[in-house]
């Protein structure tokens, strides 16, 4: 979903949010510290393979998932980081890694870390490594409706 294709979605829903142009960066930490926005407000989507069927986890910049953790939660009995070959074909118009956190747009099933909800805004990656959108947190989850989840922990 390209970044424009994003912002039609969030604006069609009447939702409030900023854009952040930031220089071009690839890891959840790097991009914390190029859009100035503190690493738990940051939100890191990680591609999943529950069980076989692919999903997203999304949890803090600042912390990572714990496949047990959410293998455990979810009562599944397996729980993998895809490959990239696994799910580059269920983001089209989206930079590898740069996935925005609204896996229905994708066909896919949302599971959002509980620290994660704890946040009044959360910022994500807009489909490129180059800008951010921050809304606040009560409006992805009215958009999304994500199972919320204790699965992540710090790095």
């Amino acid at each position: 979903m390209p970044v424009k294709q994003l912002k039609d979605f969030l604006d069609s829903r009447n939702v409030k949010y900023v854009t952040i142009a930031h220089s071009r960066a690839y890891t959840a930490q790097e991009i914390a510290a190029s859009a100035h926005v503190p690493g738990k407000e940051l939100a890191k989507v990680v591609v999943v393979k529950v069980d076989g069927r692919m999903a997203l986890a999304v949890c803090p910049a600042s912390e990572r998932v714990d496949l047990s953790r959410l293998a455990k939660a979810l009562g599944a009995v397996k729980v993998d980081v895809a490959s990239e070959g696994d799910f580059i074909e269920f983001f089209p118009g989206c930079e590898l890694g740069a996935m925005p956190p609204f896996g229905h747009l994708y066909g896919l099933e949302t599971f959002a870390s509980k620290h994660l909800a704890a946040d009044e805004s959360i910022a994500f990656n807009a489909g490129s490594h180059t800008e951010l959108i921050r809304l606040a947190y009560r409006d992805f989850a009215r958009l999304e409706n994500p199972t919320v989840l204790d699965f992540s922990g710090s790095s």
